[in-house]
């Protein structure tokens, strides 16, 4: 939510500095995004008259001006400009840009030059090109009349552009907040100055000082004319919309807003539109009141809430035709649906130039109707943002009667009565019962009960007393618990911890002190769980081995959770359509991220997550890493880059597993690794045939298309709760487990090479498992260093070469011990068609 500094100061009393105001606002929670300053920005740009104006001689649609900068400028004589503006003409008034200045609206900064041999010193400016609006058909001219602009004047002064503009974030539960007077009330609270008393008056210009609730002004209320006749409405929908008020305004001009009501507006971001729209727009959010106005023109019979007929249309004011079901309120006429309730409006009865008789709706609606709508819809607006969070339902008289009264101030015309439609009573916020000694055990503040009352009474509430009445603590100190009145527009008061908040935060929660919790002497034990030593692990393995972690979304679009065989979890109430589905894989994550990376100049990408895909039946911890891009850069020895392959995957695989306390070596290479991989590419790692503990190689080519990828990919997805833990060799102790103390052997190891002959088909992997299996108790390792086919090699046929490594016990192996564990091996082999190469 957006506002300026003079809006804020007309409820705030306050002299307190731009920096001091957005430090308080962090203090007591309400978020600053950011504060601009328009007028910093044109400070360079100052008011100057045009002396004379002469064709270009080389160019027809240019002029040379002689333009008065002020006596402070150029020594006070005119300086030439080439202009184009077709309105640029002697003795006007206009905006000069000095050499120097940046134009923030087209992004240029201003020399001096010559244009078509004529030289130019400055520039003249248009709305566009001050950032101020969209006109650049001219360069803007300043009005001739009483009182004259002043040369030399910074335009941002003449202009009242000197207005600091706050971007505030408010959570959810501080619907107060979406207006400017709850802000204020807020900083009023925290000692920044004083909140406004006002009636409710107005200045024969229309400015509009301020005002205050009825019940409060002290003195009696200027009303307006009230002549017409009131319009008709009624409630069919009580459950979506409980109360509806309205009034009418006939005879009155729809002409411009005045000056200061649209300066407001613009440096919110809203473009004005007339009076009878921005007066409903400003006090969106002056209040936090969300109004509509009606052409009664257009208008068939009277206004009625009700439920939407499934199937009901209605154009809104974004352009764009929604389709209504039977869960959504609207107001209607006899005829057609002019509003999707507490939304936005219908294209069809909103007010134009020549709008005479308006209806001024303001109605309470239910916020959990709201915000479904909003969800069907996908439609959101400021009043649905107020609506969902809770509108204060007790300023509906008022704020309809403040904004028929600045209507007519601004377009004349004659009022009715207000009209009231109340179906149902609305549910105010219940009194609490509250304990102060809450605010020290619960919040950590100990503050004296008389500070808290100040807080609470400066926030809005009140003590109740025995007899229901307001209880003021010089009346006396009441028992506790105190019973807290809560205002009207606080619905996120629910009990006592939430006034504890309030206190706190008001108070300062730099003032809370640090207190360390107890610990008992000594050493402190372990905390930290296996699987939490297992991720761990992972992370540094990874990492070594060159991999960069990233931490994706949890949450994917649809289409993405598609692209990898859809997900099992969806959210009713997304934030985004981008962040909907659980994610049932961390391959999107990871391929967006790449994408990302390849597109800004990354020529290798090397990333992994540890983190939970979420299937049907559960969450899964899993590893994914992705390789893409160049595994080796093109140099003089290689020649061209080189690509990942399923090797590399494989390779990390390995290295992950083994990290992780798998049997890396018992592992065996098997297929059917999914959809999202590249047939004939890529396998999976298992345990026997049912237990996958990995899947790893190049990803479907399709799959890449699906995230926009060129170019091939490796991947690798290591799921965690699938490795088994491991059995014995473990010693608890101090609620962790030790390994035994590793003690090498005595006697050297013995290698013995062996070449055999094996069918094509044969996996290497399996022979050497094989291998290592044919002697448990003196083999400690077999791997493969060669792979020969050709010559000497029948065909059908690779030799495949074995290095076995036997470790010895107590003694050292004798030849014939050694041609034991030989023949073994050779038996081994056998049984999988291969044969010792002679």
């Amino acid at each position: 939510m957006k506002f300026t500094l003079s809006w804020l100061k007309d409820h705030l009393d306050t002299d307190a500095s731009v920096e001091t105001i957005a430090a308080t606002l962090n203090r007591i929670g309400i978020e600053v995004e950011g504060v601009t300053d328009a007028g910093a920005a044109l400070a360079p740009f100052r008011i100057a008259r045009v002396v004379s104006a002469e064709r270009h001689p080389q160019a027809d649609k240019l002029q040379v001006l002689m333009v008065d900068a002020g006596p402070d400028y150029n020594g006070g004589q005119p300086v030439q400009v080439v202009c184009g503006a077709p309105n640029a003409e002697a003795y006007m008034y206009g905006v000069f840009a000095p050499p120097g200045t940046y134009v923030p609206g087209s992004g240029i900064t201003i020399r001096e030059s010559a244009i078509r041999g004529v030289e130019s010193f400055g520039m003249m400016c248009s709305t566009r090109e001050l950032g101020l609006g969209d006109e650049h058909d001219g360069i803007i001219s300043l009005p001739d009349h009483s009182p004259l602009p002043v040369q030399g004047t910074p335009y941002a002064d003449y202009a009242g552009l000197n207005d600091p503009v706050f971007d505030v974030s408010i959570t959810p539960n501080r619907p107060d907040c979406m207006g400017v007077r709850g802000i204020a009330r807020d900083l009023a609270a925290a000692g920044l100055g004083t909140l406004v008393e006002y009636t409710i008056s107005f200045h024969p210009d229309a400015y509009w000082p301020w005002y205050n609730v009825r019940e409060k002004a002290g003195d009696p209320i200027p009303h307006i004319k009230l002549d017409a006749a009131p319009p008709k409405v009624r409630i069919e929908d009580a459950e979506g919309c409980p109360r509806f008020y309205a009034q009418r305004l006939t005879g009155c001009t729809n002409r411009e807003s005045p000056e200061w009501l649209q300066r407001r507006l613009r440096a919110i971001g809203q473009k004005p539109i007339s009076a009878l729209v921005d007066v409903t727009n400003y006090f969106t959010v002056d209040v936090g009141r969300p109004l509509h106005v009606y052409d009664e023109a257009k208008l068939s019979g009277s206004l009625v809430a009700r439920k939407a007929k499934p199937g009901e249309n209605v154009l809104a004011l974004n352009g764009k035709t929604y389709t209504l079901d039977e869960t959504m309120t609207v107001i209607a006429d006899d005829v057609a649906v002019h509003d999707i309730g507490g939304i936005m409006g219908g294209e069809h009865s909103g007010v134009s130039e020549t709008t005479t008789d308006v209806v001024i709706e303001c109605a309470y609606f239910a916020p959990d109707t709201i915000a479904r709508t909003g969800q069907k819809l996908n439609l959101t607006s400021d009043a649905r943002q107020r609506f969902e969070r809770g509108v204060d339902p007790c300023i509906m008289y008022d704020g309809l009667y403040m904004a028929t009264r600045l209507m007519h101030d601004i377009c004349g015309g004659t009022a009715s009565g207000i009209i009231e439609a109340e179906a149902r009573d609305i549910a105010l916020p219940q009194p609490v019962a509250y304990d102060p000694s809450l605010a020290e055990t619960l919040g950590g503040l100990a503050l004296p009960d008389k500070q808290q009352h100040e807080i609470l009474d400066s926030l809005g509430f009140w003590l109740i007393d025995d007899a229901g009445e307001q209880f003021w603590l010089h009346d006396g100190t009441p028992d506790a618990p105190w019973i807290v009145g809560v205002p009207s527009w606080r619905p996120d008061i629910d009990g006592p911890a939430d006034i504890v908040e309030e206190v706190i935060r008001i108070a300062g929660i730099d003032n809370v002190p640090s207190t360390p919790l107890p610990r008992a002497p000594g050493v402190a034990k372990p905390t930290a769980t296996p699987e939490q030593k297992l991720e761990r692990r992972l992370r540094r393995t990874a990492a070594a081995r060159g991999l960069n972690e990233a931490v994706t979304w949890s949450f994917i679009a649809e289409q993405e959770a598609a692209a990898v065989g859809g997900g099992a979890w969806s959210l009713a109430n997304p934030i985004s359509e981008d962040l909907k589905v659980m994610r049932p894989s961390l391959l999107p994550g990871l391929l967006m991220a790449a994408g990302r990376n390849l597109k800004r100049g990354a020529t290798s990408v090397r990333l992994f997550e540890l983190g939970r895909r979420y299937l049907a039946d559960g969450e899964r911890l899993t590893l994914t890493a992705l390789l893409t891009g160049d595994r080796t850069p093109r140099g003089w020895a290689s020649g061209k880059a080189q690509p990942f392959t399923a090797y590399d995957a494989k390779a990390e695989a390995l290295a992950l597993l083994e990290a992780a306390g798998a049997p890396a070596g018992n592992l065996q290479v098997m297929g059917e690794a999914g959809d999202a991989w590249h047939p004939g590419q890529s396998a999976t790692l298992r345990l026997g045939p049912k237990t996958v503990l990995a899947s790893f190689g190049m990803l479907h080519p399709a799959l890449l298309k699906a995230f926009d990828l060129d170019g091939p990919a490796a991947a690798v997805e290591i799921f965690l709760d699938a490795i088994p833990a491991k059995r014995g060799g473990a010693n608890e102790r101090g609620g962790g487990f030790m390994r035994p103390a590793y003690t090498p052997p005595a006697l050297q190891a013995v290698t013995r090479d062996f070449a055999f002959l094996v069918p094509d088909a044969l996996a290497a992997g399996d022979l050497v498992r094989a291998i290592r299996g044919a002697d448990k108790a003196a083999i400690t390792d077999a791997r493969l260093f060669d792979l020969f086919t050709g010559a000497g090699v029948e065909e059908g046929h690779k030799s495949l070469a074995i290095e076995v490594t036997l470790q010895p016990g107590d003694k050292s192996f004798t030849d014939a011990e050694l041609k034991a564990i030989a023949d073994k091996i050779v038996a081994a082999a056998s049984k999988l068609g291969a044969t010792l190469r002679g």
